[in-house]
């Protein structure tokens, strides 16, 4: 065997880039990092940064802390609930780390931690680490793990992304924990939406977050925030959009035979009861609606983002679009563990989300999984297909058409309701009223005005799609879609709570390859569920791995390409737990380049191959062009257009030209320290060589193979499994000498041990 390792981008050493950082800063993010300079004046402190989804509050903290901590050889520690947001802390880091910032290191050691396979676990932390970048869940579970990273520091940066989630008892662990261990903690919180929500979350918030800034000077019971900018700052900055709000009436009626307590998980519990689910999804009115919305007005919605309501929904209108000449795409997220929460999965979903970044994708459906992180300037309009009672997912899924022109997207924010009649019995969140309390001055021009009524008259052709409906239910029409392999077909998504009330939100995904086998079970979990005798709401971690591993026995078997997540099977087990009830399924997917998009013209103009006089002729005439009027709503501003026109031409004439530079130098990983199944990712035979071994190893004189535990034997493998006799999270290593052969029933008694 020629190599024993490979290179992994989860932990490495990054060097101080020569050079200044072209980026600058904008004025809040400036203003943000002067008043964190002031409150890091104190020894201690917990406080907020809170910054509208589009404010940058990644750039702006990780440019702070290279500055003021690492620069320092001051240590940090940054917490988040989703891969995503762990990956893009860690880019963030690495992508601004100039010499200009830490003048007094030459470089920084980095590691992300969590239960995904990409990333190191909590037994591979060392203490020589200056960045943790880590799954809130890995660390809640592990605390000692960080013993020794945290021994004799005298202060240390924690940092909690997303910090309206860490009310959750999970990162209140974390923070008793680090704060035992070091005299002097600073905790700095980062959030959109820190107080939008309940009285009684914002006092649990307002005792984890105690210290703010006020008229320059650090202070006590300020509400615990260092720096704040409302979202009307950066709409008239153009660094947010300006929001155009229209509503449709779907002339649908719900709920009508609903009892009390299905109203109140509604209220509560923002779940809408399957039945009623169905309903809407299968409503050919509202579905045909919410195409022909799109449809017939594709130049002015443009990039388009779709909330839908369950998996009979997203699938209904993925294939209602494709029908009206829209490709749909459904975008999926790929849930490691109980670590990080949901993920986008960066060698499949990438591939998805790119292309929208890029212009080739217009519209995506999906459900939660674009609420947070992840990062999508060219978004102009979000279709709000289901409705909430979440003041918090209310804002996360507007926030993703914000992206103002400055920050690189759109003048204008479409934000389109279908409203159904619930008989006034829920109080849905209206997505004006976000707005209501600082940006009560806004108002459409009257142009949109005139818009909105051509929108609101102009629905038509609607029975061309009527006969689509009769078969788009069926899920095999997924299949049908000519997707890549490796790309998801669809995802579950769904929210669990935690148990001091706190809402977490989960997204699995799904590919060809373990479609059925969820499917199967989905069907499978009652039975499950009586055979294993619970029916708590919250079940311990024992209980729940015993029961992924009888589901990954019984449905997850063969191979699998790509392969399913044993975390995502937990977490479907907690919602089914909390809910009685299987997740949701959704869609999304892709439609034809616009000719608006700016990618696409600059292409044109390369092809062309169109001198400096033509190329402004030709834009000219674009912008001014009154069918093409869309531009300006997208950039508001001709010299912002041309900016990004310029941009996308440099990357058509050097396709290199925004690469890093190579200033980092990544960790490598062992094969003794991977698990079996990823080993086999990376050299499958040499896998089978292990498991071959363990079995020869355990044969006796008759030529059966013994469990080691309670002597169990057959002649063949089918009852037996491979066996780590020191697990790998108490140091084990997968060499020969550590791998044994269990029976099923005792593989599963250890395993309801550890």
């Amino acid at each position: 065997m020629e190599n024993t390792f490979i290179e992994v981008k989860s932990n490495g050493m990054v060097s101080a880039k020569q050079g200044s950082n072209g980026r600058s800063p904008y004025e809040h993010q400036r203003k943000a990092m002067e008043c964190m300079d002031i409150i890091d004046r104190l020894e201690d402190y917990s406080t907020l940064v809170v910054l509208p989804t589009g404010g940058g509050k990644t750039y702006t903290a990780s440019s702070w802390l290279l500055k003021m901590a690492l620069n320092k050889h001051k240590k940090i520690l940054w917490i988040a609930h989703r891969q995503t947001l762990l990956d893009q802390a860690a880019e963030s880091f690495q992508k601004f780390a100039y010499a200009e910032n830490m003048p007094n290191v030459s470089g920084f050691r980095y590691r992300i931690v969590s239960g995904s396979t990409d990333h190191d676990r909590t037994i591979d932390i060392v203490s020589s680490d200056n960045l943790l970048i880590a799954g809130k869940d890995s660390l809640g579970r592990n605390l000692q793990s960080l013993d020794s990273w945290l021994d004799g520091e005298g202060e240390v940066y924690l940092i909690i992304d997303e910090a309206h989630h860490s009310t959750a008892k999970t990162y209140r662990k974390v923070i008793d924990y680090v704060r035992g261990k070091v005299p002097h903690v600073k905790i700095i919180g980062l959030t959109a939406t820190p107080f939008r929500t309940a009285d009684s979350e914002q006092g649990l918030l307002s005792k984890i977050y105690t210290d703010g800034v006020d008229r320059g000077k650090p202070v006590k019971d300020n509400k615990g925030i260092t720096y704040k900018i409302d979202l009307k700052t950066l709409i008239n900055r153009s660094i947010l959009s300006r929001p155009i709000f229209e509503s449709y009436s779907t002339e649908e009626g719900f709920g009508d035979h609903l009892g009390k307590d299905d109203w109140d998980r509604i209220s509560h519990l923002d779940v809408l009861p399957e039945d009623i689910a169905e309903q809407m999804a299968g409503s050919a009115a509202r579905n045909r609606l919410i195409v022909d919305t799109y449809k017939k007005y594709e130049d002015t919605y443009g990039k388009t983002i779709v909330f839908a309501v369950n998996v009979v929904h997203a699938i209904t209108l993925a294939k209602l679009f494709n029908k009206a000449g829209v490709k749909a795409e459904f975008i999926v997220s790929d849930v490691k563990d109980m670590v990080t929460g949901a993920r986008i999965s960066s060698r499949d979903n990438e591939k998805k989300l790119e292309s929208y970044r890029s212009g080739d994708t217009k519209v995506l459906i999906n459900v939660n999984i674009l609420t947070e992180g992840v990062d999508l300037p060219r978004t102009q309009t979000v279709f709000l297909a289901r409705p909430t009672v979440s003041t918090i997912l209310m804002t996360q899924m507007i926030g993703r058409a914000l992206r103002g022109t400055q920050a690189g997207g759109t003048a204008y924010a479409h934000i389109v309701s279908f409203i159904d009649d619930w008989d006034e019995h829920i109080a849905w969140v209206n997505p004006e009223s976000l707005f209501v309390d600082e940006e009560a001055d806004f108002s459409d021009d009257p142009v949109e005005h005139q818009k909105h009524e051509l929108r609101m008259i102009a629905i038509s052709k609607i029975e061309e799609f009527a006969s689509i409906l009769d078969d788009s239910v069926d899920t095999t029409a997924i299949e049908r879609v000519p997707f890549e392999k490796r790309i998801p077909i669809g995802m579950y998504a769904f929210t669990c709570l935690e148990e001091n009330g706190m809402d977490h939100s989960y997204q699995v995904m799904v590919y060809d390859s373990t479609q059925e086998a969820y499917e199967e079970m989905m069907h499978a979990l009652p039975a499950l569920f009586r055979d294993f005798g619970v029916d708590e709401e919250f079940l311990d971690e024992e209980i729940l791995a015993a029961m992924a591993v009888q589901i990954a026995d019984t449905f997850f078997t063969g191979e699998m390409i790509p392969p399913y997540e044993e975390s995502d099977i937990i977490h479907i087990l907690m919602y089914y737990a909390q809910y009685e009830d299987i997740p949701k399924f959704y869609t999304f997917g892709d439609i034809d380049r616009s000719r608006l998009d700016v990618a696409a013209i600059a292409k044109h103009i390369w092809d062309e191959d169109l001198g400096p006089r033509k190329k402004a002729e030709y834009v000219d005439s674009i912008w001014d062009n009154a069918d093409d009027n869309m531009l300006r709503l997208f950039f508001g501003r001709k010299v912002y257009f041309w900016r990004q026109l310029d941009i996308e031409m440099m990357k058509l004439s050097s396709p290199d030209i925004f690469d890093d530079e190579a200033n980092i130098r990544y960790g490598r990983r062992d094969f003794e320290d991977m698990s079996l199944h990823e080993i086999g990712e990376h050299d499958p035979d040499y896998e089978k060589e292990l498991r071959d071994g363990a079995f020869e190893r355990s044969l006796n004189r008759e030529g059966h193979y013994v469990c080691a535990d309670c002597g169990f034997e057959n002649e063949n493998r089918i009852p037996f499994q491979v066996d780590h006799i020191i697990p790998m999270n108490r140091g084990g290593k997968t060499v020969p000498d550590n791998l044994q052969i269990l029976c099923r029933q005792c593989n599963v008694k250890k395993s309801d041990k550890l």
